[in-house]
């Protein structure tokens, strides 16, 4: 199974090079599509250098500013789908996720069509050094988003999913509303609302510890909002049968 893992990037330069070495020392068959929104610090320099190296199993789109990570996740599964990959990972690129993973996934996604990284199913957790109010203020979200959309997930804004080619294909990408993180959140309910088969592993999540978080605590109250938002957009599609969900795309949602 081939493998195609899509890193968005801004201002990683210091964790990219480590990132790419470690997906690479993987017993898999790995490419790689690094979505770069044109780093001040080099990210993009230090990518195409890969690129270079490793020619066929890097590749780079290079953006010319801060578009989102929804636009940027978007533009790289579209990018990648139809080129022969079985499989497209997405996962942070500052080690926040295990590459290592990636292993027990690739299993899982066997008897599914998509599979969740979870903090929060029996096994997984969060960094150890995290404060208790952070700690909570995840775990709260989490909760929040998917008591509100009942997705069956314990982990509904993870960041690090495997999906199968053909699922990614069947995603409605031209209604996405979401422009951050919340993103995350969008992909998985209308995941659920096609009714296609989720299963979740657990994983540790690892703070990062070189560069600057991108999350806030701004990003978050914002995107508790997004939530409603949601389900406002897509709760029509989750109710329909799959003749209305045909109907809807071929019309708009």
């Amino acid at each position: 199974m081939h493998i195609a893992v899509v890193i968005p990037t801004y201002n990683e330069a210091e964790n990219l090079p480590r990132l790419l070495s470690s997906l690479f020392a993987l017993p898999l068959d790995l490419s790689v599509l690094v979505v770069d929104d044109n780093s001040p610090d080099g990210t993009g320099h230090l990518a195409d250098e890969f690129a270079a190296a490793n020619a066929g199993r890097v590749n780079v789109l290079h953006r010319p500013g801060r578009l989102g990570l929804s636009s940027a996740y978007v533009q790289g599964f579209q990018h990648i789908l139809g080129k022969g990959a079985d499989a497209i990972a997405q996962m942070d690129a500052d080690f926040s996720h295990d590459p290592a993973t990636l292993i027990e996934m690739i299993k899982i996604l066997e008897t599914s069509d998509v599979v969740f990284g979870s903090r929060y199913t029996p096994g997984g957790s969060v960094d150890i050094q995290w404060p208790f109010w952070r700690k909570g203020l995840s775990s709260w979200g989490n909760y929040y988003a998917r008591t509100i959309l009942r997705v069956p997930l314990k982990d509904i804004t993870t960041g690090y999913r495997l999906w199968r080619s053909a699922t990614l294909q069947g995603m409605p990408f031209s209604n996405i509303q979401s422009k951050g993180f919340i993103f995350q959140v969008e992909m998985a309910y209308l995941a659920h609302c096609l009714e296609y088969q989720m299963k979740e592993t657990p994983i540790y999540f690892n703070d990062r510890r070189r560069g600057k978080s991108k999350m806030s605590f701004g990003i978050q109250v914002e995107a508790a909002f997004h939530v409603w938002k949601i389900w406002l957009e897509y709760r029509n599609l989750c109710h329909a049968g799959q003749a209305g969900r045909i109907r809807q795309f071929e019309t708009g949602i």
